[in-house]
């Protein structure tokens, strides 16, 4: 608001009647979501280091736009807000945000979400997949101390898309065989004794592939624990690192301090709370997973909406 409105504004306060007063005081008291979505972008976003068009490092204010601080690179001309290039921008109904976040957190279906967020069910499932587009990075970059690493199985989905060459499977369905096959898509989970977790979606449990992932994130002197997998005593071995394996086979669950017990209650949770979904679409469980991960870290308390938020503009701490 201008300058000269504002006054003028405030002059005309003196007009209201003792009911408008009341009705007034109380809506400045309501909690206004759609300004305390625009404080949490101003704040995670912070004044821009670069354009996000060009990376040009010129870059002055521009106004404003829809309630949040436009920028202009001197560079290439372009001008943006603190949204470009985010997997929020030009997403529309900001007042419904900090809702939204708290749908996340509390695990809502999408038609769940639809009638809470008072949208339709396809913007529900749009909205939840631009949120959880940067989660799969909210994971620990290092792990240290003693880790332990397990796979686990999801099975393949190709839910919301046309299917040839086998029957349609209904709410998640069941594998065409016994056991684990094709039909399953091995997820790789590290955890250290700290909380800190990892996952990786493989394309075959592998030694290879399961190097190339642990190789990452475990810290030279970490000690790892595994099952009787031949594959994870392998990449152990080409690490170089302190290897203890468990022949889970034998009964044999824990011997001292080495155990797995960490990561397997892990995937528990996981395939518990899949469970709700009736199956979840392979090209989409990098977003369920980062999702679980995060909801899973901040148990049995609730990850507050406005750190959700943060965590969709890409902007958390790694936990």
């Amino acid at each position: 608001m201008r300058e000269q409105d504002w006054k003028r504004w405030l002059e005309r306060l003196q007009e209201l009647s003792p009911g408008q007063r009341q009705a007034l005081m109380a809506q400045l008291h309501t909690p206004d979501e759609r300004q305390q979505v625009q404080e949490q972008i101003d704040q995670a976003g912070g004044t821009p280091v670069g354009c996000p068009h060009c990376a040009g490092e010129r870059v002055v204010r521009n106004g404003q736009a829809d309630g949040l601080q436009r920028y202009k690179c001197r560079g290439c001309g372009k001008t943006f807000n603190a949204l470009t290039a985010t997997p929020l921008a030009r997403l529309r109904q900001r007042h419904k945000w900090l809702e939204q976040a708290r749908v996340l957190d509390e695990g809502l279906s999408v038609h769940q979400a639809a009638e809470r967020l008072q949208v339709a069910p396809s913007t529900a499932f749009r909205w939840r997949h631009r949120f959880l587009s940067l989660a799969q990075q909210a994971k620990s970059a290092l792990l240290s101390g003693i880790a332990e690493a397990d796979e686990t199985f999801i099975l393949r989905s190709a839910k919301g898309q046309c299917v040839s060459g086998r029957k349609p499977r209904r709410r998640g369905g069941h594998a065409s065989t016994r056991g684990t096959s094709d039909d399953h898509v091995p997820v790789l989970v590290a955890r250290d004794r700290s909380g800190g977790s990892t996952d990786f979606i493989l394309g075959r449990a592998s030694k290879r592939e399961i190097l190339a992932s642990l190789a990452t994130v475990l810290a030279p002197d970490a000690v790892l624990c595994t099952d009787g997998s031949s594959a994870m005593a392998t990449a152990a071995i080409a690490m170089g690192i302190e290897h203890h394996a468990l022949n889970m086979s034998t009964g044999s669950r824990v011997h001292g301090a080495w155990h797995i017990q960490n990561v397997n209650a892990y995937h528990s949770r996981l395939k518990g709370w899949l469970r709700r979904f009736r199956g979840v679409a392979t090209s989409y469980l990098h977003h369920y997973l980062g999702w679980f991960r995060v909801v899973d870290r901040c148990a049995p308390a609730h990850l507050p909406p406005e750190q959700f938020l943060s965590l969709s503009l890409g902007r958390f701490a790694h936990p």
